[in-house]
């Protein structure tokens, strides 16, 4: 059995939770299988109050990897999922005129620090670029948060850990991450899991037994070969459990496949019947 395997075991059954971490049933962790030694890194950082960035395609499991492992520590999570318009205001947060009066309301940054949590902005690279800089002093030796609207220093506790992430593949000349910003995190690459971890996921989030679960990673390995058509991505791990799921709901595969997989890669209707002639070699005549 691969150490891949064998921690896919491990966590469907119930892991030991990692050294200096709260103890946590198995079915409080939401499921994640491991690709290498991505957990004990994060639990290291978390230790040594050390910022992480984790860097990987679409649907590879960044956003599981965090959730699990803030259960796994037993640290709440705040997520935030970054945009064009999110803006530093909407991460530290503002005054509000409410019932006469004005009141400032924390951002989910700001929450964060004053909670100790793990505060997680997913595809940070989406931000404005001006909204990056506010994480500066909390990604250094400082460890602290300038409110300057309310003229606080709010210093972060031992327990409080910055984690962002974005997608490779999308950095441009417009939006990629600042050098500045960038060598203050540890960093971590993630990639979709290899063949055997993917398998286990999909029987495992996808509810489908061994042999339909190793057709659905055919296909994606296959779908991820595919070098002659522009898509801006390729078939995920995530798009794999929506096709898992809709097949064990009662939907054939060649159905569910086109509605999860091909239907989501692609608009184009020539690329998309390109798309489906591969599911049909791979899946056969399963209707």
């Amino acid at each position: 059995m691969s150490m891949h395997t064998a921690y896919a075991e491990r966590a469907h059954a119930g892991a030991a939770p990692i050294h200096g971490a709260s103890s946590h049933t198995a079915t409080a962790l939401p499921y994640y299988a491991e690709q290498a030694d991505e957990c004990t890194l994060f639990a290291h950082c978390h230790a040594q109050q050390l910022p992480l960035l984790i860097k990987g395609p679409t649907g590879c499991g960044k956003t599981r990897f965090v959730e699990h492992m803030a259960a796994r520590l037993g640290r709440p999570l705040i997520t935030v999922s970054c945009h064009d318009d999110l803006s530093a205001a909407d991460l530290v947060g503002r005054h509000l005129i409410g019932q006469g009066s004005t009141v400032w309301a924390d951002g989910p940054l700001t929450r964060g620090v004053r909670e100790g949590a793990i505060v997680y902005l997913d595809e940070v690279v989406e931000a404005r670029k001006d909204t990056t800089v506010v994480l500066h002093p909390l990604a250094d030796d400082r460890r602290v948060l300038p409110v300057e609207r309310t003229g606080e220093l709010i210093k972060a506790p031992p327990e409080f850990m910055l984690v962002i992430s974005y997608n490779p593949g999308y950095q441009n000349l417009l939006k990629g991450l600042k050098p500045s910003t960038r060598q203050r995190f540890t960093a971590l690459a993630l990639d979709y899991p290899a063949p055997a971890v993917e398998r286990r996921i999909l029987e495992v989030e996808g509810g489908v037994p061994a042999q339909v679960a190793a057709r659905l990673v055919q296909l994606a390995q296959a779908l991820r070969r595919l070098t002659d058509h522009d898509l801006e991505e390729t078939a995920s791990t995530r798009l794999l459990v929506m096709a898992a799921r809709l097949i064990a709901a009662g939907m054939g595969m060649q159905q569910a496949c086109h509605a999860a997989v091909i239907q989501a890669l692609s608009d184009d209707p020539e690329t998309v019947r390109a798309l489906q002639d591969v599911v049909g070699a791979v899946v056969g005549d399963e209707p």
